[in-house]
């Protein structure tokens, strides 16, 4: 399988609490297009302004608590990132109204690691736009793969997999590959992925599209028959696979973090395994199976979409977030 990759979570994937200037000051990364920004984008954009107006929403990363308004600590991030450390210490937590969570795994893990009441949060899952699929996907040419997530969450399994598979089966394959942190405007952190960018270029049944704006993914989605995804990163919810399924895509990975939350009993589930080489195994087995079936699959699908359509869907997060704020302005009058 593919090397190694060995870095510390400081050095390749998160922004530290020196990086202010790289910060807004409700904690979303400027020039970024990610999940958390995009999230926080879509709320403002269905919340009432003068209910919002009360409110300073702060995500993960705590850069100004704001004295005249109620501040709501909206979690993204894993518990043992840097910049949760100050919720072990009830003074900091004080500072908030509400802390928000993303997924129940995610709350849990903060009360187990970090000693957080279970009272001083709740969960409000992710939402997603519907993906509107106007035609039945086709499965009698090549079967479509696609990974479009940043690197580190598994592309150095998954590349090794597919050429492995398209050299040892002959199967009708092609995987796209949507991954970069250009994404969060970290351009420079995809410099220890050259080379596997590189071999997707290279590779006739791969093809390396950078990162993209969100649309152009989720038109890529519609064609699309299953997101492989060989998850190494603790997900605390999984947006990308939300919007897999509602494109209608069998769903690959592995039992780890919020995945089984987030997919639920619709996904081609494997366990997760600490070795990569293990790990790459199960994985391979588990996809071959999928593209195999994939055809007699459709009915389940079926069913996941509109699970993920009406469960993950703007509307009923707006209600969720507009009851909680309005509890917040009540419970403080």
């Amino acid at each position: 399988m593919s090397t190694k990759l060995k870095f510390t979570d400081e050095d390749t994937f998160k922004i530290g609490s020196d990086d202010t200037d790289y910060l807004n000051d409700d904690g979303t990364a400027q020039n970024s297009q990610g999940g958390t920004e995009n999230m926080y984008r879509g709320l403002k954009e269905r919340l009432d302004k003068d209910l919002l107006d009360n409110f300073h929403i702060i995500c993960s990363r705590v850069r100004k608590i704001d004295p005249d308004r109620h501040n709501i600590l909206w979690l993204h991030d894993t518990w043992d990132d840097p910049e949760s450390a100050h919720l072990k210490d009830a003074k900091s937590r004080e500072r908030f109204d509400q802390l928000v969570f993303v997924s129940n795994y995610q709350q849990q893990t903060y009360n187990m690691a970090l000693n957080v009441p279970y009272a001083d949060g709740l969960v409000i899952g992710n939402a997603i736009e519907p993906i509107q699929l106007t035609e039945k996907k086709d499965f009698s040419g090549t079967i479509k793969l696609i990974y479009h997530t940043t690197p580190h969450r598994g592309l150095e399994l998954l590349i090794p997999v597919i050429d492995q598979m398209v050299q040892q089966t002959g199967l009708d394959i092609h995987l796209d590959v949507f991954s970069s942190f250009g994404i969060y405007g970290w351009e420079q952190r995809d410099e220890p992925y050259k080379e596997i960018f590189q071999r997707i270029e290279d590779h006739p049944n791969m093809t390396y599209h950078g990162w993209q704006p969100n649309d152009v993914v989720r038109e890529h989605l519609k064609e699309a028959h299953i997101y492989a995804y060989p998850n190494i990163w603790p997900e605390t919810s999984c947006i990308s696979a939300l919007e897999a399924m509602s494109a209608g895509c069998a769903i690959v990975c592995p039992n780890y973090a919020a995945l089984p939350e987030t997919v639920t009993q619709y996904s081609m589930m494997y366990p997760f395994h600490e070795s990569y080489q293990r790990h790459a195994e199960i994985f391979a087995n588990t996809l071959y199976g999928t593209i195999n079936h994939i055809q007699e699959i459709q009915p389940r699908l079926v069913h996941q979409k509109n699970y993920v359509d009406n469960f993950y869907n703007w509307d009923l997060r707006a209600e969720q977030w507009t009851g909680m704020l309005e509890g917040v302005l009540k419970r403080d009058a």
